[in-house]
């Protein structure tokens, strides 16, 4: 067995006492794995990946060249405190991105979800914390602290402002920057992000029969097109459509304590 481990290390690659990694893991060329590592079942590093710190990598995630991950994060505050990474089973990260460690200040945890999409040059950055089956576009810069729900889609060159929230199944289009809270199954772009609509392709793909999608678009159009003050209007959706587990989880959305506010500017052009 023993052999067998030291096959699918490459002889350029550094690997530091005390990093655990199961058997069949397979690490390339040039990578550096840290002594506070631990790597699940069947994760491949291709080649010249760095990790480092105290991070954990889910079973089947792949790593591809140039990532890094667990490095310190770009936080002057930051003073080499114990913190950690968490990347979810089954996660790709691509070329060039890197995710940083959490901060005593934050959570104290980075953490990407199973299954998600990092592509090129992400960043992720200190005490994010992205969902479930995320995909993330090339060039997409997330500042500290952001929360992206499971499912989500973020287009390339997009940047969100630190401890702005994504809710799950919402669309980010690419070049928008977002400075506010993104409500769940929204759809945002602009170079201030602004919505369109609801994620009406998510919402599908999640199998929501058609009656169910016109009570949760119905929903929407009268929570940021509706008459009177923004606050009225959500009480009247809750009374009208609360029983709706899509509208719900908006109003929760709304609901939880925020940085930035909900984002509720709709585009001229919504649909």
């Amino acid at each position: 067995m023993l052999d067998t481990v030291e096959r699918m290390i490459h002889p350029t690659a550094i690997v530091e006492p005390g990093a655990r990694f199961a058997p069949d893991v397979r690490i390339g060329p040039y990578c550096t794995v840290g002594k506070d590592v631990v790597l699940g079942e069947g994760v491949q590093l291709v080649s010249h990946v760095a990790i480092a710190g105290r991070t954990q990598v889910g079973a089947g995630a792949k790593l591809f060249p140039f990532c890094t991950v667990g490095l310190e994060p770009q936080d002057l505050k930051y003073k080499g405190e114990d913190t950690e990474t968490v990347i979810g089973p089954r996660t790709q990260i691509r070329e060039h991105a890197s995710i940083h460690r959490g901060t005593v200040t934050g959570s104290g945890v980075t953490r990407i979800g199973a299954d998600c999409l990092l592509m090129a040059t992400v960043h992720v950055a200190h005490d994010c914390v992205v969902g479930d089956g995320v995909i993330i576009s090339n060039n997409v810069a997330l500042g500290g602290h952001v929360e992206v729900g499971e499912r989500a889609v973020i287009g390339g060159n997009a940047a969100l402002l630190q401890f702005t929230r994504v809710g799950a199944g919402a669309m980010v289009g690419g070049l928008t920057g977002v400075t506010r809270d993104v409500i769940p199954y929204g759809r945002v772009f602009g170079t201030r992000a602004e919505l369109l609509g609801l994620n009406l392709i998510g919402l599908k793909r999640r199998g929501v029969e058609k009656a169910e999608l016109a009570e949760i678009n119905a929903a929407y159009k009268f929570l940021f097109t509706g008459p009177g003050v923004f606050v009225e209007r959500v009480r009247r959706v809750a009374e009208l459509y609360g029983a709706n587990p899509y509208v719900r989880e908006i109003l929760d959305f709304i609901a939880t304590p925020s940085r930035h506010g909900i984002l509720t500017n709709v585009a001229a052009h919504e649909d």
